[in-house]
């Protein structure tokens, strides 16, 4: 599954992982949400209700252009810069084309979308 996600004029798309949290993420779409710095290595956005956590636990291989679910709080985290795995982090997506649009500082609406299968 791909979703495409649209702020302050930037447009990307998003390859879902198939794992139970990216498949509810995907059941609840589309969404109109609030994206916002956090950090200095990612961007997040609360979602309205809170994520299946099943079947998730420890990854490697962290890089900029991971989309990630972080369930103590409940929000998407768009990561536009290194980071390391810790506990209640879950990947369900990486950006197709690398995380450029995400450098973008400031609190934006965000509306994201199911594409169609191909």
């Amino acid at each position: 599954m791909r979703i495409r996600c649209r702020f302050e004029e930037k447009a990307f798309t998003v390859g879902l992982l198939d794992n139970p949290s990216a498949r509810d993420l995907a059941t609840m779409l589309p969404l109109d949400l609030v994206v916002q710095d956090f950090s200095t290595n990612e961007k997040i956005a609360y979602l309205p209700r809170k994520l299946t956590e099943e079947g998730s636990g420890p990854f490697a291989n962290e890089a900029a252009g991971d989309l990630c679910y972080y369930a103590p709080w409940g929000n998407l985290a768009f990561f536009h810069g290194g980071y390391k795995y810790s506990s209640g982090l879950i990947r369900i997506g990486r950006l197709d084309d690398g995380p450029q649009p995400l450098l973008a500082r400031g609190t934006f609406a965000l509306r994201i979308e199911l594409l169609p299968a191909v």
